[in-house]
């Protein structure tokens, strides 16, 4: 399944006062596709209103509780598609609902996978952006830029625009860096109800989210000195 089609760079990430920083190709600092977005965004405010509502001690634990699972729910996808026979998961009720999210993708969600480019890939445009796709391949027949999410409950369509976001502005970086015509982006997500849903965007709506980044990322560049 996995082809190694293309040949992906390696990248140093840095943070710095702004988020999460790659080097490129030329030694330049350019930010991840998730700092630019996040930096422009007012979900923060929301955030810290949220934090200040439950507290630190309890923000810290949910925060971590979702990253723990969906670091367990990665691995376990990549380790899938690479056809590496591994338990990874804790021996916890975490590792035990990571365990059962990542089999209802692997029933689910990557039977429509046929082709696997590359896994946690590098994908940059030198001075611009960079940042790192979870997959790169052949979904339901066509080339796309994949994203595997876990959540707490499945995010309506209009809650994830960010998401469509960031991954056309991978897709775009691989359009150039390889020469392809990647004009199509999904979003493979479950939750810990174990309901799974996909996200799929195609050309009319790569283009109009396309637009929006390009706008976004002007205003980054515009607004900010790193």
């Amino acid at each position: 399944m996995i082809t190694n089609k293309y040949k992906y760079p390696e990248l140093k990430r840095i943070q710095n006062k702004l988020g999460r920083f790659y080097i490129d190709s030329e030694g330049n600092e350019i930010p991840s596709v998730t700092t630019v977005l996040d930096n422009l965004s007012d979900k923060k405010s929301s955030l810290d209103q949220w934090r200040n509502r439950v507290g630190d001690i309890e923000a810290d634990r949910v925060m971590k509780e979702a990253t723990d699972i969906g670091t367990m729910v990665h691995l376990a996808l990549e380790n899938h598609l690479n056809s590496i026979d591994k338990d990874i998961f804790t021996d916890d009720s975490l590792g035990n609902l990571a365990k059962k999210m990542s089999d209802k993708l692997k029933k689910e969600a990557l039977v429509d996978i046929s082709e696997v480019f590359g896994l946690e890939v590098h994908l940059f445009l030198t001075n611009l952006y960079a940042g790192t796709a979870d997959c790169v391949g052949i979904f339901d027949g066509k080339e796309t830029l994949i994203d595997f999410k876990t959540s707490k409950k499945i995010k309506r369509k209009e809650w994830i625009s960010d998401y469509f976001l960031q991954c056309c502005a991978y897709a775009n970086a691989h359009n150039v860096m390889f020469d392809t015509n990647i004009s199509q982006i999904a979003i493979l997500m479950v939750d810990r109800d174990l309901i799974y849903k996909k996200f799929v965007i195609k050309e009319s709506e790569f283009t109009h989210y396309t637009n929006i980044w390009k706008k976004k990322l002007l205003q980054f560049h515009n607004s900010f000195k790193w």
